[in-house]
């Protein structure tokens, strides 16, 4: 486990202590609870942004593809 130094704004840390009194949870455990939340809500935004991008790359080539099987299908 590693040691990490933190500055948490005043208002931050005082509303974290009203509720950490009340759930009865050490503020560590809290921590890192936040931050394996975070890391989780963060990888989805990047795999968000990556499959928009990525689908973006081939809208184009599938809306010919989509065209042009219509036009085999109006052929027969």
């Amino acid at each position: 486990m590693k040691t990490v130094s933190l500055k948490i704004d005043d208002s931050i840390f005082i509303e974290t202590e009203k509720l950490l009194s009340r759930i009865n949870k050490s503020r560590n455990r809290y921590i890192n609870e936040a931050l394996e939340y975070y890391n989780r809500l963060q990888r989805r935004i990047i795999l968000e942004k990556r499959l928009k991008s990525e689908s973006a790359l081939v809208k184009k080539d599938s809306l010919t593809m989509l065209k042009d099987f219509e036009r085999i299908d109006y052929v027969d």
